[in-house]
C-alpha cells in the first residue's frame, strides 16, 4: 500500500507565495509520476501540475508561469512553488503518486488527502 501526505498549504494574500510539498511511501517498486490535482467548490478536480520521473513536466494553461513542479526521485517527493497566487488559485489541493508496487504489476494512483489554499484578495 502507498501513502501520500501533502504539507504547506494554508492563507496568502494575493501575489503571495506558497510551496506545497508531497511524499508517497511504503510498496513502491517504480514511480511513474507525482503531480497535483486541485478542486475548488463547485468545480470539478482539475490537473494543475505533473513531472514524470524522467522530469518532463505538464502544467495548466491557468498555472503556466506562476508555478514550478518539482521531484526528488530518490525520496519520492513532489513540491509545487506557487508564486503570484491569485484568488482564483483558492482550492484545496491533492497530491497523487502513480507507482507500481512489484515488477510487471500495473500502476496506480494513489491519492493524499489534500491541503487547503486560500488566497485573499
Amino acid at each position: 500500500q502507498v501513502h501520500v501526505v501533502e504539507s504547506g498549504g494554508g492563507l496568502v494574500q494575493a501575489g503571495g507565495s506558497l510551496r506545497l510539498s508531497c511524499a508517497a511511501s511504503g510498496s513502491i517498486f517504480r514511480l511513474n509520476d507525482m503531480g497535483w490535482y486541485r478542486q475548488a467548490p463547485g468545480n470539478e478536480r482539475e490537473l494543475v501540475a505533473l513531472i514524470s520521473s524522467e522530469g518532463i513536466t505538464h502544467y495548466a494553461d491557468s498555472v503556466k508561469g506562476r508555478f514550478t513542479v518539482s521531484g526528488d526521485n530518490a525520496k519520492n517527493t513532489v513540491y509545487l512553488q506557487m508564486n503570484s497566487l491569485k484568488p482564483e488559485d483558492t482550492a484545496v489541493y491533492y497530491c497523487y503518486a502513480n507507482s507500481a508496487n512489484s515488477p510487471g504489476t500495473a500502476y496506480y494512483r494513489q491519492w493524499g488527502q489534500g491541503t487547503q489554499v486560500t488566497v485573499s484578495s
